[in-house]
């Protein structure tokens, strides 16, 4: 089963992308992660990669794909792949089109732009450990204070409600018309509600991915 994960940032893909790679054995696979390590390869391509990366320049969707196509032949994808952050834009998905790649499925964590602004925006953070709490969700004992150390939490710049419009706009202008490419796909196409807590969420993912 090759799956694609779409939602909006914050929706919660990394999360349950974890979950389904452990649920269905798939590889999981994230374009950063995968251009890394091509870059440090000694291929044709990796030289492809890094006159992009060094010049500051984005890498181009037909290089993306074409390290794609040699990531999914690795021995982890036997029993499929998850792609997370990939396609983001209608471009790449007609890329993989173009490229043959296959994909059996397309998961779409749906949430309101309100719930995502809150959620992100009520995070706070304890930098020295990476502990993280919610201002509603989950709260430190003391309010603005790390459980642990005593010491202050801060509220990361993405977590800032204007940063997280922004980016929001980006995925409303760039990402969202993948959902109609991929409904008028043949393929499944599966809208999970990601309001719900994690553990819904993911019990959600297990039976319709099953079914």
């Amino acid at each position: 089963m090759n799956l694609i994960l779409l939602g909006m940032p914050g929706a919660g893909k990394g999360t349950q992308a974890e979950f389904i790679q452990k649920d269905f054995g798939l590889a999981n696979i994230s374009t950063g992660a995968m251009m890394r390590e091509v870059s440090r390869s000694e291929s044709e391509l990796a030289s492809k990669v890094q006159s992009y990366l060094s010049s500051g320049t984005l890498v181009p969707n037909e290089i993306i794909v074409e390290m794609l196509v040699e990531r999914i032949q690795q021995d982890d994808c036997s029993n499929g792949f998850l792609l997370d952050g990939f396609p983001r834009n209608f471009d790449q998905g007609k890329a993989l089109d173009n490229a043959n790649i296959s994909i059996d499925l397309v998961l779409y964590l749906n949430i309101k732009e309100e719930e995502i602004i809150s959620r992100m925006s009520g995070r706070r953070v304890h930098l020295a450990s990476g502990r993280s709490y919610h201002i509603v969700h989950n709260p430190p004992k003391k309010s603005g204070f790390d459980d642990i150390t005593g010491e202050a939490l801060i509220q990361r710049e993405d977590d800032n409600p204007e940063v997280i419009k922004k980016r929001l706009s980006v995925y409303y202008n760039e990402t969202e018309p993948l959902l109609e490419f991929y409904k008028n796909k043949n393929l499944k196409f599966i809208e999970i509600d990601a309001s719900k807590p994690v553990d819904l969420v993911t019990d959600a993912i297990r039976q319709s991915i099953s079914s």
